[in-house]
């Protein structure tokens, strides 16, 4: 249990400590008694998906997943690890900005007239349990695109309020992940309440548990904890380390803003539109795509009317439909305006790439198209015509 080393927080809470199974069952516990609705990854389906947990023992205790372009699979694994798990089909994104939200009602009254209610926004408290590296990052740069400019979505900022993060340092990253490309990850640095390293050897089955925030030692005052050695904090440095290198995929050492920028007419884009179906599948599991688009909807009489807003994406053909018609209307300009916004002038906007290296639009994509494969594709044809000094 607790000794005499521990690290303390300015408040006395512990900042670092060591966490066994008992410890991760009661951090779930904790959060629900403060009123948290807490939210990780747990198999169902045949994926690793996540969803609101009840407890601990819902984690996916043992499972790993196999992952390619185009293929997911999930495999049983003979350590019992919770964490050794790559990115599934959904992202934090579905919780903080859901894919499809009511905004008001309108009922028609009896002189003919209409009382229209606008929604309110959730008063859901969230405690995100399991939050990689490289989505800690998406959730910052959703924050900059949602709330950080002139005019912050309500929906979403109420969602995002007091959201408790707990990280999960990757140990084993999948063939589709390049965190590393990106500057995301492996490792957690900052923007995080409790992070958890997973350690699995014959020491025994353990996270190396620190606070960041003062709610985070606060949290972590409250488990069950051994002090934090010295073995335990190599063994959790090593898998991170070792993480970073063996990243499956990575993009080319370039100016990727740049590269997008002065590459327009490539004849790559060409190659790419011939192999993509233009199904948005890569902006639906995207955790920083961000369009939306509204509908209204009635009931047969027409005294009931809603309005919803629910995701888009730039490759809906009618995405930049104007009066004269669409502004993307083949399927080349519609991939190109994804990828160079994904990785070049989402710097224009916002100060960052858009792209945090998951690899969910590599294994969702119905026909393998992998972005970090058309970035190096794009980086040797520019290099090829680069005149020679």
């Amino acid at each position: 249990m607790t000794g005499p080393g521990d690290i303390r927080a300015a408040s006395g809470a512990p900042t670092e400590a060591v966490l066994g199974r008992d410890g991760l069952d009661a951090l779930v516990q904790v959060l629900k008694r403060q009123g948290r609705t807490v939210v990780g990854p747990t198999v169902r389906d045949r994926a690793v998906v996540l969803a609101e947990l009840d407890s601990a023992d819902e984690l996916p205790h043992g499972w790993g997943v196999e992952l390619e372009a185009g293929r997911y699979r999930v495999r049983r694994r003979t350590d019992g690890a919770v964490f050794a798990h790559s990115a599934g089909p959904q992202s934090w994104k579905s919780f903080l900005h859901p894919p499809r939200v009511r905004q008001w009602t309108a009922e028609r009254d009896a002189d003919g007239g209409l009382t229209v209610r606008e929604d309110e926004p959730p008063g859901v408290s969230y405690a995100f349990l399991g939050v990689r590296a490289c989505d800690l990052h998406a959730i910052r740069i959703l924050d900059r695109v949602m709330i950080g400019g002139k005019y912050p979505d309500p929906a979403y900022g109420s969602r995002r309020k007091g959201v408790f993060l707990v990280a999960a340092e990757c140990t084993e990253p999948g063939a589709t992940c390049f965190c590393v490309s990106m500057g995301t990850g492996p490792a957690v640095d900052t923007g995080y309440d409790l992070a958890l390293t997973e350690v699995v050897d014959d020491g025994g089955h353990r996270f190396l548990c620190r606070s960041g925030s003062e709610e985070g030692a606060a949290v972590l005052a409250e488990l069950p904890r051994h002090q934090a050695d010295e073995v335990t904090r190599t063994a959790a440095a090593e898998a991170v380390r070792r993480a970073a290198g063996n990243m499956g995929r990575s993009m080319p050492p370039t100016d990727l803003r740049a590269l997008m920028r002065d590459n327009l007419e490539a004849d790559r884009w060409d190659d790419v539109t011939a192999r993509c179906l233009n199904c948005g599948n890569c902006t639906m599991v995207c955790p920083t795509c961000f369009c939306t688009t509204t509908e209204d909807v009635s009931d047969l009489t027409g005294d009931h009317a809603e309005r919803w807003r629910r995701w888009d994406s730039c490759y809906d053909l009618d995405f930049t439909l104007l009066h004269g018609g669409p502004v993307r209307a083949s399927e080349r300009s519609r991939y190109r305006q994804w990828l160079t916004h994904k990785i070049g002038t989402w710097h224009d906007q916002f100060g960052s790439t858009g792209c945090v290296g998951c690899g969910r639009c590599i294994v969702w994509c119905p026909t393998g198209i992998d972005l970090t494969e058309e970035a190096h594709a794009l980086h040797q044809e520019a290099t090829r015509q680069r005149p020679t000094p």
